[in-house]
């Protein structure tokens, strides 16, 4: 038997045939159980990654007391009877258009549930509950102080550049 391998430029050719394994992916049947609580933390993912969004709407100091003992969101509610239903209290940040802010919340939620559940949302419901401003916080402008220029030197007066003062 011949053990040498011909060379074809420098990519060694094999002589024999090779095989090909083919796997054939096919899905298992069956069912599968997902919680309520699994997909509301799947839908506050998406709604809070969402553009303009603030947070959830406490509908009142029930709300607030279930958010703080069971760790839920309040604005989410979850109906399923045939279809999947997602009902969302939102507060949007002023000033943004809210018709896009929703379009875009609604999109997400659709599109995370399928992604992470393979199931289609019958119907998303979103409530704008509320407008939350938040005014940015305005930086602070350095002030030139006046200092001594001639017992300090810098690179920028020792090149003969007039920095923060006339000439």
């Amino acid at each position: 038997m011949d053990e040498r391998v011909p060379y074809h430029g420098s990519v060694r050719v094999p002589t024999e045939p090779r095989v090909l394994i083919v796997m054939v992916h096919r899905p298992a049947t069956g069912r599968s159980v997902v919680t309520r609580r699994a997909i509301e933390e799947i839908v506050a993912a998406a709604v809070r990654h969402s553009y303009g969004v603030v947070g959830f709407a406490d509908r009142g100091i029930r709300a607030s007391v279930v958010r703080r003992v069971t760790g839920r969101e309040p604005g989410i509610d979850i109906a399923i009877d045939g279809s999947l239903r997602i009902g969302l209290a939102l507060e949007v940040a002023s000033g943004l258009p809210v018709a896009e802010v929703a379009r875009q919340v609604d999109s997400a939620v659709r599109y995370a549930v399928r992604r992470d559940l393979r199931r289609e949302v019958g119907v998303v419901s979103i409530t704008v509950a509320g407008l939350e401003y938040r005014p940015g916080r305005i930086p602070e402008v350095p002030v030139a102080t006046p200092t001594d220029t001639a017992s300090e030197s810098s690179p920028a007066a020792d090149a003969g550049t007039v920095v923060g003062g006339a000439a």
